[in-house]
């Protein structure tokens, strides 16, 4: 996990491991949803999610195109963009996959803005 907003294409042409920015025709639309959300989330606005193992992981403004990241052939969220012109983001919202009981009242409240201000713009 981590504390991110990825937006398509999370596949490449060249299906390279990481590093290839593949670019929709909706881009813009794409980058301003995902940094809606990410600018109201207070750790994920800084780019800088910390997580054990991957310290030194870093997403400018807390965004990042999915194939930048890491390459994902067949994934839902390009799926979905292509065949259903359905404009989807994938939130990364914790760098534990099932946080404790004790830390959702936290995980909710880091993310009750960025929710509120992602159903604005949508």
């Amino acid at each position: 996990g981590s504390v991110v907003a990825s937006y398509p294409y999370d596949d490449s042409p060249t299906h390279k491991p990481t590093g290839v920015y593949s670019k929709s025709a909706d881009d813009e639309v794409f980058r301003y949803l995902a940094k809606a959300y990410a600018s109201n989330h207070p750790i994920m606005r800084t780019g800088t999610p910390n997580c054990p193992g991957e310290e030194g992981e870093t997403f400018q403004d807390g965004i990042t195109n999915g194939a930048q990241w890491y390459d994902v052939e067949g994934g839902m969220q390009d799926y979905n963009y292509v065949w259903a012109d359905c404009f989807e983001i994938t939130l990364e919202l914790s760098c534990c996959k099932y946080p404790p009981a004790s830390e959702l009242q936290q995980e909710w409240e880091n993310n009750r803005d960025s929710l509120l201000a992602f159903i604005e713009k949508v």
